[in-house]
């Protein structure tokens, strides 16, 4: 059974930094999307980074810059190194995964198009 859970939430201060990370359990795949979502309290879900096995990463503009995803392949575990927060990046985050597919694996892939969902991380930061 495939599961993702994350971790390494927290509160900060506006200009800190914090990394995700999302360890990935029950499966192994060569071929795969992956994706880091977030959610505030009346919003729809935001993809804000994906990475494919290919290596290639994707970013929402209003983390460009800020924000790296990587997956370390031995550990099988996902990150989202998050700098330079700012008090709009508050919101619960997610990983997704969808084993065995490349297709437009970018931040404009809805979240249903995603197979897995850990259950989130809280990031809270203040001015």
């Amino acid at each position: 059974q495939v599961q993702l859970a994350e971790s390494g939430g927290g509160s900060v201060q506006a200009g800190g930094s914090l990394r995700l990370s999302c360890a990935i359990s029950g499966y192994r795949y060569s071929v795969y999307c992956m994706a880091w979502f977030r959610q505030v309290p009346g919003k729809e879900r935001e993809g804000i980074a994906t990475i494919n096995s290919d290596g290639s990463t994707t970013y929402a503009d209003s983390v460009k810059g800020r924000v790296t995803i990587s997956k370390d392949g031995a550990r099988n575990t996902l990150y989202l190194q998050m700098n330079n927060l700012r008090p709009e990046d508050t919101a619960m985050y997610f990983c997704a995964a969808d084993p065995g597919s490349l297709w437009r694996c970018n931040v404009l892939r809805a979240p249903w198009e995603y197979n897995y969902w850990g259950k989130g991380t809280q990031v809270t930061v203040s001015s």
